[in-house]
């Protein structure tokens, strides 16, 4: 049994898509680009996202910090909010909660984003910490915001905590981290993308993670 649950924010508690697609979408008018349809932009769901604009339009790492800064401008005023929590996500938090379980949450979002969000949708009572990317770019990547939340919570043995999320980041962060990890169907990865990442487990729902974390 797993007695801390690390949870990524975007695609597995909340559905983020239109607020950070619209987000990218000012940030490329800004650079004088066309916007493609909505679905075309749901790959920067996941990863950081300096890295997605370097790889998905050549922007070198300068121009990437900038579009970065572009997304930010919508991003914090309208975008963080353009987003709802997932049915049954409380319900699992409550009864995790209930079953004695230490919830945490390790996202490449912005520390200080991730935390408005939690507080915006009165989620934040549930987790003992948070555990972000910060502003400047540093600690991005997945193993790095694990390593972090694992150090919050105080937690030193890897086969006592689990990382849940919808991309294969999560699932390459917690194995680089000698963790087990649940991937969830219901985000934006897909079962083909988190099987070949190795997820653990796969959740159809967010119900079936409480089974998967408290069985024996």
């Amino acid at each position: 049994m797993y007695q801390l649950v690390l949870f990524d924010l975007d695609g597995t508690l909340t559905d983020p898509g239109v607020g950070i697609t619209n987000s990218v979408a000012h940030a490329l008018k800004k650079f004088g680009l066309a916007v493609p349809e909505r679905a075309a932009l749901y790959k920067f769901i996941g990863p950081p996202l300096h890295e997605s604009f370097e790889r998905y339009y050549g922007f070198s790492q300068e121009q990437a910090q900038t579009a970065v800064a572009y997304y930010r401008e919508y991003f914090r005023e309208k975008g963080i909010y353009e987003n709802f929590v997932y049915d049954g996500v409380e319900e699992l938090l409550k009864a995790l909660r209930g079953a004695g379980r230490t919830l945490a949450v390790a996202t490449s979002k912005p520390e200080v984003f991730a935390k408005q969000i939690l507080e915006h949708f009165h989620l934040d009572p549930y987790f003992t910490y948070v555990a972000g990317a910060n502003l400047d770019g540093t600690r991005t990547r997945k193993d790095q915001v694990i390593a972090c939340a694992l150090r919050g919570c105080g937690v030193e043995a890897p086969a006592a905590a689990v990382m849940v999320g919808d991309r294969e980041y999560d699932i390459w962060g917690a194995r680089k981290q000698g963790l087990d990890s649940i991937g969830v169907l219901y985000g934006y990865g897909g079962q083909t993308e988190l099987q070949t990442a190795g997820a653990t487990h796969l959740a159809a729902r967010p119900g079936d993670i409480f089974s998967f974390v408290t069985k024996n």
